[in-house]
């Protein structure tokens, strides 16, 4: 069965090119050009990816991807012409797993949403369970609990979390980290790994600002401590 991407974009001519490459690529598309006919569509179809804009009329595409990750973990992958660092980080610590500014690669583009829908079928683990410190990790069914407790996490921040857990200790550089959750480390995206370390203190450190687990190495990058 097909894999159903929903694409939120108020630009048709944006819509119609990026529809065209993926129903080339064999996914079902489903297209919404505001923000209040997103939620409702990715409410009732339940798609598997959803590729959002942020520059809608009415409900904007922040507003969009906050609502949704109040009750859904769906895959977010960001449409943006915003060319600062500070109104990507927004969106990443909302909980997008990516994002595209533009102009992009519509070829580039269809590489994202595979390689993140490849995470959350869970195609690059081959394990079950992961643990390590109060952190379990379920591969399979991408679950993650906490002394025993579950904890909410994206496709990208379980990814995320999976290579650390996987080597306690061992220090990953931003690069290294990009690479595990997006196959690749593209030119530009290391501050979008700080977005993500910090949605994950928030769920699972006591304290963020003086995390237990995920632990900083200045000047380099990051190690989960097992303890």
């Amino acid at each position: 069965m097909a894999q159903t991407i929903l694409i939120v974009e108020d630009e048709v001519r944006i819509v119609k090119l990026v529809r065209d490459y993926l129903e080339r690529a064999s996914y079902d598309v489903l297209t919404a050009c505001d923000g209040e006919t997103a939620l409702t569509l990715a409410r009732r179809e339940q798609p598997d990816l959803i590729i959002l804009d942020l520059m809608l009329p009415g409900v904007d595409g922040l507003d969009v991807c906050r609502r949704l990750r109040q009750e859904s973990g769906v895959p977010i992958i960001m449409l943006t012409a915003r060319v600062e660092e500070a109104d990507r980080i927004v969106g990443l610590e909302l909980g997008a797993d990516d994002y595209v500014t533009k102009p992009f690669s519509p070829r580039e583009l269809v590489a994202r949403v595979r390689a993140t829908l490849r995470r959350v079928n869970g195609h690059l683990e081959p394990s079950t369970i992961i643990r390590a410190a109060d952190v379990e990790l379920d591969t399979a069914s991408m679950a993650c609990t906490l002394a025993g407790e579950p904890v909410d996490l994206t496709p990208t921040e379980f990814q995320l979390l999976v290579t650390m857990v996987r080597q306690p200790g061992r220090i990953f550089s931003r690069e290294q980290l990009l690479e595990a959750i997006h196959g690749i480390a593209f030119d530009g995206y290391d501050r979008s790994v700080d977005s993500h370390i910090k949605n994950l203190r928030r769920k699972i450190e006591a304290d963020p600002r003086q995390p237990r687990y995920i632990l900083t190495v200045y000047g380099v990058g990051y190690r989960f401590e097992d303890r």
